[in-house]
Order: structure tokens, then sequence, then C-alpha cells
């Protein structure tokens, strides 16, 4: 969350355990240890999961719930989700999946995470603020 980029992510056509396990996974390959690290979740059903929770386990990762109806915890990925409507998802007609994964792969990877700036981040972006954090892979 410190530096805002989205470090580990998945496109599926359901949203399930095995899904979050493969962001988890994605997210565990740019980080140099998980042991100790705090993710905090929503109380999904996918996040709920023996599957997950068995990831989570694996990487020594630390799990954070939401309580029930109190989405403030999620509040900076749930700004990302609007950002990524409003300037990708809702312009757009995806003739397939294929086409939506790699236009948002496209918006993730190349736009928000590399050139998009933040001012929460004193109008930097979110990768040179994470190459200056001490975890990075």
């Amino acid at each position: 969350m410190y530096s805002r980029k989205i470090i580990g992510w998945a496109f599926g056509l359901t949203i399930n355990a095995e899904l979050a396990v493969k962001a988890l996974d994605n997210a565990c390959l740019n980080v140099k240890k998980t042991e100790g690290v705090i993710i905090q979740s929503d109380l999904g059903s996918q996040y709920t999961s023996t599957l997950f929770e068995a990831k989570l386990a694996r990487y020594k990762i630390r799990h954070s719930y939401s309580k029930k109806g109190y989405p403030y915890d999620n509040s900076c990925i749930e700004s990302f989700h609007s950002v990524l409507k409003k300037e990708e998802v809702n312009l757009k007609k995806y003739k397939d999946s294929k086409q939506a994964y790699d236009a948002i792969f496209e918006y993730i990877e190349s736009w928000y995470n590399r050139k998009r700036i933040h001012s929460s981040l004193n109008y930097r972006t979110p990768e040179d603020v994470y190459l200056e954090c001490d975890f990075v892979a």
C-alpha cells in the first residue's frame, strides 16, 4: 500500500480461490521475503478458502480481514478498482477475454505503475516509490 504499486494481479472469468492464489503467487514474485508480510482482504469466499489460507501459510504471510460491512480497510484497492474502471474498462468494448486481459495488463503494467503520478505519492509514480522500498525483489 505504501507505494500504491500493483505488484500481483490475476485475470479470470470467475472470482474464485484459484484466481486469488494466482494473484498472490504473482505478488510474491515481486517481494524478496514474504515472511511477516501482512495481506489485507475482505471476507470474500476466495480469501477465506482453505486453498488461499494454505498458500498464505506456505509464504508465512499474515492475513488481516476487514470487519463485515467495513470497507475502509480496503479503500486503497477500492480506489484503484474505481480508477481502472474509469480510465480503462468502462471506456472500451472488448471483443473477447484475451483482448480484455491484454488491455488491463497494458494499463496496470505500463501506465498505472510506471507513468501515472499520484498526489498521495508527492506526484511520483508507484514504481518510483516502490523501488525505494527495502523489500523489493
